[in-house]
């Protein structure tokens, strides 16, 4: 009975913006129960083993002279390229030099990688040369429903992000490459890191999940974790329900526990914001808020990336520790072998960005946590702004990454 009393608070929550909800509230809180008892009963119906991304639903149906006027063009960033995998296609973008520097990108849980496109343009003006890719269930790579997004398949897509490149990457002449993650890229990009460290030269991590407390984690994200407690078409229901009626329309707000909303919200800059910053060159007036909008709308697989990563992802601390202290190990045996006169102490520690403001990634546990678990091997620089700080300060975190290669 507890549970069911906390479920239709989350039910309450989710529809409260709109009174015309009710009805369904009644029919959500009823279905749960009916839910519970049936899932005994009935056989659990098998999910498809990939949904398409808008590169297959929307864009045959529109003329590609109506492209550029969609929220998220196709060609928003330079050097698209859709790469067939066994998980489906997926969207790369790639530009810059070909003998700069090599910068990788990883990008939130919600945002497709746009949000990092002024970064990107950023780094190329310095130079570089950069990757970006939409993970699996964003923009326009596909979702493969039958595998857990966790951090076996996120890596297993930067490689293939890699391969897929017309010059070498990871190669012995290839001078490595820096790999910035944030958000759950952030988290993705430690997990990566602590696997392969050799293929990269600096690891960035913006405002990274991965050393969540548990603490900080709300009753709503506690069912996403809780899979079989509540039938799987009634939590992705009201989950879509949630992200599609709620934090997209109603103001940003600050919670003080992660859930489907903050996760949401806090990658999206404030309205001021947004529209300064310019993430697309070709398009300058595309924005984070109405990219997501539209990605949420017709991205059959969104939905469920976003709980399997809630679920699977690289998020806690209870879950992530042993990760980032293999990564803290390898530093520390790095740096132990290298004499002081070779290189800089700074090039074999993790640079980690933040926002003071930000209400996810709080900075007095993050700072002690990553700390210990890195054994030291750890930089810090913070901004005034909160979570979204890469899409809104990005020259700024762009001449830091600059100064590092």
């Amino acid at each position: 009975m507890a549970l069911y009393n906390q479920t239709v608070d989350f039910l309450s929550e989710t529809f409260s913006n709109n009174r015309t909800h009710l009805p369904i509230l009644a029919t959500a809180g009823a279905s749960f129960t009916l839910g519970l008892l049936a899932r005994s009963l009935l056989p659990q119906k098998e999910p498809l083993p990939l949904l398409v991304s808008p590169r297959t639903t929307v864009l045959p149906e529109i003329s590609e002279s109506k492209n550029h006027e969609l929220p998220l063009p196709p060609d928003v960033l330079p050097g698209a390229r859709d790469v067939d995998s066994p998980y489906g296609s997926m969207r790369v973008y790639e530009w810059g030099p070909e003998d700069g520097p090599k910068v990788l990108f990883v990008h939130g849980i919600t945002t497709p990688c746009i949000a990092l496109g002024g970064l990107a343009h950023a780094l190329v003006d310095r130079g570089c040369r950069v990757m970006l890719f939409d993970l699996f269930g964003r923009g326009y790579s596909d979702c493969p429903a039958d595998l857990p997004q966790d951090i076996r398949l996120f890596s297993t897509q930067i490689l293939l992000a890699l391969a897929s490149s017309p010059i070498s990457w990871t190669g012995a002449e290839s001078g490595k490459f820096c790999l910035v993650g944030y958000s759950l890229g952030g988290g993705i990009a430690a997990g990566f890191a602590s696997y392969l460290p050799q293929l990269t030269s600096s690891v960035v991590l913006l405002a990274p999940s991965g050393l969540i407390r548990d603490s900080q984690i709300s009753f709503q994200t506690r069912l996403l974790y809780s899979k079989g407690l509540v039938p799987e078409n009634i939590l992705g229901y009201l989950v879509s329900r949630r992200l599609k009626a709620g934090p997209l329309v109603t103001p940003k707000f600050k919670s003080p526990k992660l859930n489907a909303s903050s996760a949401l919200t806090e990658e999206l800059p404030s309205q001021n914001a947004a529209d300064v910053q310019i993430l697309s060159r070709k398009y300058p007036d595309i924005s984070v808020p109405s990219a997501v909008a539209w990605q949420v709308n017709h991205h059959t697989g969104f939905v469920h990336a976003f709980m399997s990563s809630m679920r699977y992802g690289p998020i806690l601390r209870e879950r992530q520790w042993n990760t980032w202290a293999r990564l803290g190990e390898y530093l520390t045996a790095q740096n132990n072998a290298t004499s002081s006169g070779e290189r800089k102490p700074s090039d074999n520690k993790v640079h980690i960005l933040c926002g003071n403001t930000d209400s996810i990634i709080v900075k007095s546990e993050l700072v002690p946590d990553a700390t210990a678990a890195l054994g030291g091997n750890v930089v810090f620089k913070f901004y005034e702004a909160g979570h979204e700080f890469p899409s809104t300060k990005y020259e700024e975190v762009a001449a830091y990454i600059a100064e590092l290669l």
